[in-house]
């Protein structure tokens, strides 16, 4: 995917007469940014003036939690920081929830948010929230502007932190008596580190163990992606011939096409049987981060050497003690390892691959109705191009999605899976339209997680960004009562009406289809792809294959 921007040539240029807030929004332009997603307020009126005069877009949107996920959705895709603004107060807090998850996925984001005056901020006033202190547990970098003069420095280090692995969000608090302040400054230049080269001992070490493994196995992560380090995992897997499981972040991390590669790990039943980590003595982890898939579901028995190979150093978990970590480049470090680690003669696990590969064919043609999971990601897989994106909520269909949606490039199906909050699909669906215009856009959703921010359709309307909004309808929570027939055998309170999403869709002018027949879906894909306007699909699913998936790959282990 693209880097980050080179600057825009403003470093040193300094302006007389200015503002702090068209400072501010100059240091934006410098940052390379282009969209800034956002609700205007009171206390951000003078930052809403100077961006009228940038070529920066702002996309109004509907909610701040809609802002939030539209950056950070495209802060994953385009690996620049995705720009979030909001008022002071509810409008701070609404943004929370989006910025939480982009930096606990490691999503770079910088979130801006107007505040009171300086003047304010010492006693009890009108919507005056401690900013700075709600947003630092929750990003890398939280700050609060306290003259004009420091504009240059806040903005250049918030993006630098939000940028530089690992990736996530920073928080930016702007009281409005300094918007209007006059200063004469000009921008930092925008400096972006060189990964370090990984350390040629632990290099050494690392293919040592490698070499010496009896069934050794790969698990892939979201730092790969981030690292671009894509073709060198794959060109490393084929070369020592060590199957690759990617958790739900990294799908598309190797081509599901490629030999070595067994598919997502996460779903929490059997995995640690099924992907072979039971077996394996040694489990290479390649920009894995702990919140994508616990360590205790696949390294319970924790006496399995592990290779750490990052951009950064590994978490202290007692699941996860590192025999050794090489630290650096991860293209670098892969394709050092491989230089110098014996290839490996063959896996036992090629049988899951093949069982995995019948499992997503099996329901191909089924003409079962409500339509079940398998078959709708077949037809959904059927109408995309392998570059197209797919951006999937969190429920039960994220776990089908995850298991068998096949990507063949990454970055093509965005799974929020560290701290995995239901509403994203939607507003991130419209960011990753702007990110890459010419490509087709999917959000996969669940008529709950479609509800949370529904009202995004007015802004992807208005901003002329057609995607497609594939509703899994089946009036209830059903990762939940999934969860709950595996605990207790009962469902409880999870189950709810809907609007009739067709009249819905037709209320914001986008176009509305119902799948009637399990034959409707593929061809009403086809269409609303080719519509170039909003267009939601509302598909019932029948969630009866969920515990069937679940029994599934308990019986796949014996197979093997």
């Amino acid at each position: 995917m693209n880097a980050p921007p080179l600057p825009n040539g403003f470093a040193g240029q300094q302006w007389n007469n200015m503002k702090a807030a068209e400072l501010f929004v100059k240091c934006l332009e410098n940052e390379g940014v282009e969209y800034v997603f956002g609700i205007p307020g009171e206390e951000n009126l003078a930052v809403m003036d100077a961006l009228l005069d940038s070529p920066i877009t702002f996309v109004t949107t509907r909610h701040e939690q809609g802002a939030a996920f539209m950056a950070d959705v495209y802060g994953r895709l385009t690996r620049r920081a995705g720009v979030c603004l909001s008022t002071l107060g509810p409008g701070a807090t609404n943004l929370i929830t989006g910025v939480a998850d982009a930096n606990m996925d490691h999503a770079p984001v910088v979130a801006i948010a107007g505040q009171a005056g300086t003047n304010r901020l010492h006693k009890e006033s009108h919507q005056v929230l401690d900013l700075q202190k709600i947003f630092d547990p929750i990003t890398k970098y939280s700050t609060r502007l306290l003259t004009p003069n420091t504009i240059p420095e806040v903005v250049r280090k918030a993006f630098k932190q939000a940028q530089m692995e690992k990736s996530g969000a920073s928080f930016i608090e702007f009281p409005e008596n300094l918007a209007e302040m006059p200063i004469e400054a000009a921008p930092l230049r925008a400096q972006y580190p060189t990964p370090p080269e990984p350390p040629a001992d632990r290099v050494q070490y690392a293919a040592e163990v490698i070499s010496n493994a009896r069934n050794p196995i790969i698990l892939a992560g979201n730092g790969v992606i981030r690292a671009q380090a894509s073709a060198q995992l794959a060109a490393f897997a084929g070369k020592l011939n060590i199957p690759v499981t990617n958790t739900f972040m990294a799908k598309g991390v190797i081509p599901f096409k490629h030999p070595m590669a067994l598919g997502s790990a996460g779903l929490q039943a059997h995995d640690y049987a099924n992907f072979g980590f039971d077996e394996a003595d040694v489990i290479i982890c390649v920009g894995y981060d702990l919140v994508e898939y616990h360590p205790y579901l696949w390294h319970p028995t924790c006496d399995r050497k592990i290779v750490h190979i990052d951009m950064s150093p590994a978490e202290v978990d007692a699941h996860y003690v590192v025999e050794v970590g090489v630290i650096g480049d991860i293209r670098h470090s892969l394709d050092r390892i491989a230089e110098l680690a014996a290839p490996h003669q063959g896996h036992r696990l090629r049988p899951l691959r093949q069982a995995l590969i019948d499992e997503m064919k099996v329901h191909s043609a089924d003409q079962g109705f409500p339509v079940k999971p398998q078959k709708i990601i077949w037809d959904l897989r059927t109408a995309l191009g392998l570059e197209d994106i797919v951006i999937c909520d969190v429920g039960a269909h994220k776990m089908w999605m995850a298991r068998m949606f096949r990507c063949e490039y990454p970055n093509t199906c965005i799974i929020s899976n560290g701290f995995a909050s239901m509403g994203i699909a939607v507003p991130g669906a419209i960011a990753a339209k702007l990110a890459y215009p010419n490509r087709a856009v999917v959000a996969v959703t669940g008529d709950a997680g479609f509800l949370m921010n529904s009202q995004e359709i007015e802004t992807a309307m208005r901003m002329n960004t057609p995607v497609v909004i594939l509703i899994w309808n089946d009036c209830g929570y059903g990762l939940i009562e999934w969860k709950q027939m595996n605990a207790y055998g009962r469902a409880a309170h999870v189950k709810f009406t809907n609007p009739d999403f067709v009249k819905y869709a037709d209320s914001f002018g986008a176009k509305g289809y119902r799948v009637q027949h399990a034959d409707d879906l593929l061809p009403i894909l086809k269409t609303a792809l080719a519509d170039n306007t909003v267009s939601i699909i509302d598909c019932p699913v029948d969630y009866s294959e969920n515990l069937k998936l679940t029994e599934k790959l308990g019986e796949m282990i014996f197979q093997l």
